[in-house]
């Protein structure tokens, strides 16, 4: 089993990595791939030294496996020449997302539809699946008619240089801007670029990908993503309309009973999800479940998780372990 790591030295590659080696997957050979400025350069995996070759190496070495995260325009490019050789790409970027012809996988939610003709593989916005992680069980037994998103997203899904900015900040430190404004002590909603509609390509995310995933065209999902000084993970409140009465005790228990998926709800004793803890985990934390009492059959949910974690390089290495254990056999 070769797997190549495509974008091995950027920020989501190096948690891909982590990850690979965490849950012990079954690869034979590692092949960490990166721009022409990083060939050459050695990776350390389970104790070994790899050296970072470039894509087209990487394409002539035939892995079975390639876990892309090196932006949109590569994916375009090269997860057809790796196709082409037989390799089945799982991708990080938004380039496959929306393609009727690729399927959009969350393992705990549809990874059975995964067959041996889909050579690539989109894995879907951070925001989009730990929303859906906690979404999905509520409205395959309720129904969701409408839900409203407002997030408040880590810099980390911006990346290194979003981080840098932060610290340059902190510290009265001059440096390069990653956004138009200052982020520290800041809440800036803007995420992505804006679209004709006014919303930002990050809210409409949120809006196509779950249509999609869920396979419901008439759910109603809009949203406001907001950039926040934080580095844990993205948080998210929600508010649903269900199709169906329920009663609170019955959500949390559904939610409770959800794989990937961990309830933090005591407020008497001020448990809720929260980014700082979030960190390093691979779980989906739900909290602050509560009725709207605005509306009938409505509730609000507070979502926690960490965005390079289950938000990306977890979801991407389950979906490979999904092809490993069910396509390769």
């Amino acid at each position: 089993m070769k797997v190549a790591v495509v974008g091995a030295t950027g920020m989501v590659g190096q948690v891909m990595l982590n990850v690979l080696e965490e849950r012990n997957f079954p690869l034979t050979e590692l092949i960490p791939v990166a721009s022409e400025k990083s060939v050459g350069k050695e990776i350390k995996f389970k104790g070994k030294k790899y050296k970072v070759v470039n894509l087209a190496t990487a394409v002539q070495m035939k892995p079975d496996i390639a876990l892309f995260s090196a932006g949109g325009e590569t994916s375009l490019e090269w997860a057809p020449k790796f196709a082409a050789v037989g390799t089945r790409v799982v991708d990080n970027s938004s380039a496959w997302r929306m393609d009727a012809d690729k399927k959009l996988i969350i393992p705990e939610i549809n990874a059975q539809t995964l067959t041996k003709d889909d050579f690539i593989i989109a894995n879907p916005n951070c925001s989009t699946i730990q929303l859906l992680m906690a979404l999905h069980p509520i409205h395959q037994k309720y129904g969701i008619e409408r839900a409203i998103v407002s997030t408040y997203q880590s810099i980390t899904g911006t990346g290194v240089k979003a981080v840098q900015q932060l610290e340059n900040e902190y510290n009265n430190v001059d440096g390069e801007m990653a956004y138009p404004y200052p982020i520290h002590k800041n809440a800036i909603p803007h995420c992505d670029v804006f679209l004709e509609n006014d919303y930002t390509k990050e809210e409409m995310k949120l809006t196509n990908e779950t249509k999609k995933i869920l396979g419901d065209e008439q759910l109603q999902v809009v949203a406001t993503a907001v950039r926040i000084p934080v580095v844990g993970g993205h948080s998210e409140s929600v508010n649903l309309e269900l199709k169906n009465a329920f009663e609170i005790k019955d959500i949390k228990k559904l939610l409770s009973e959800t794989s990937g998926v961990v309830v933090q709800d005591q407020v008497e004793v001020n448990q809720y999800p929260m980014p700082i803890y979030a960190e390093g985990k691979d779980e989906v934390f739900v909290g602050r479940i509560r009725r709207d009492f605005t509306k009938e059959n409505a509730l609000n949910l507070w979502i926690v998780a960490d965005n390079l974690r289950k938000g990306a390089a977890t979801n991407t290495v389950q979906i490979a372990e999904y092809l490993v254990n069910n396509i390769f056999v």
